[in-house]
């Protein structure tokens, strides 16, 4: 099927199914239900669910270059839709050309951190959400990072889960894996993105000016946040627990979970906890 051909019927059947159950996309219902939408923004299309109701959490998924709404459920330490939906709003959403998601845009070579953020506030715009809690795992460190740079005033706290970042032993880690990975799965499918423009987007977003740290912001963005931020670190191989515990030691506001908060796996409700314990108190009164 050419994908002319599918993006039609795709976009039928979605009109369809709005037509004969417009209940089933009600935003901020509070009933458990599911709502599966588009944001569309020139040539970006991001793929993004909206579930529960109370103040709003954006749940960044990790998996990287890879990350999609479906990491959350099969991959995540813990299910953070199913943990906060009973008491906040609950967005998350598909990276930007993840191949296995179904969100696109074009790939911004020369500002790679800043296009996600872009759409990471251009989702909350869309929901007309002004202010709004974050946790992210994994890549969603970085991604979190630099939503507090460039907007402070709307991200009230923040959870950064397993966070990426630099490691010394593995300096190409990052850049070696997507371009055997990530690369050429996204290039089989876009013909307008060349392994060239991959090879130039992932060197200025894994080696730019803030490579050797968590990649997206500086030492000084992190060291002036204002932002209450909880780090549950990570000790793996793309998630050194080095590169953690500096963001602790750098933000005024920050606080540390317990470690090892993975395993044994007993350990992970009380890392939930602690998280679900650190929103409610920074959440604000009215939501």
């Amino acid at each position: 099927m050419d994908s002319k051909r599918r993006t039609v019927l795709t976009t039928g059947a979605a009109a369809v199914a709005m037509a004969a159950a417009p209940g089933a996309f009600a935003q901020g219902s509070g009933k458990g239900e599911t709502a599966m939408r588009f944001y569309e923004k020139g040539n970006v299309r991001i793929h993004y669910e909206d579930v529960g109701s109370g103040f709003p959490l954006l749940v960044i998924p990790g998996g990287g270059q890879n990350s999609t709404i479906s990491w959350i459920a099969k991959n995540a330490p813990f299910n953070a839709i199913e943990e906060f939906r009973k008491e906040y709003r609950v967005i998350t959403a598909d990276l930007r050309n993840a191949p296995s998601g179904q969100s696109s845009g074009p790939l911004e070579t020369d500002r790679p951190w800043d296009s996600y953020t872009d759409d990471h506030l251009g989702l909350m715009d869309h929901l007309g959400i002004k202010r709004f809690m974050v946790l992210g795992f994994c890549i969603g460190g970085p991604f979190i990072w630099n939503l507090v740079k460039r907007a402070p005033d709307r991200i009230v706290a923040a959870v950064v889960s397993q966070p990426v970042g630099f490691r010394k032993e593995t300096p190409n880690l990052a850049y070696d894996g997507y371009m055997k990975g990530w690369a050429p799965e996204l290039t089989k499918q876009r013909p307008d993105i060349t392994m060239d423009m991959v090879d130039r987007f992932l060197k200025r977003m894994y080696g730019g000016s803030s490579a050797d740290f968590v990649h997206s912001v500086s030492r000084d963005v992190v060291r002036s946040c204002q932002t209450p931020v909880l780090v549950m670190p990570d000790d793996s191989p793309p998630h050194p627990y080095v590169i953690a515990m500096e963001c602790v030691m750098l933000a005024p506001k920050s606080e540390v979970s317990l470690f090892p908060w993975k395993e044994p796996t007993d350990r992970i409700p009380v890392a939930v906890r602690q998280a679900r314990s650190f929103l409610r108190a920074h959440r604000p009164v009215a939501a």
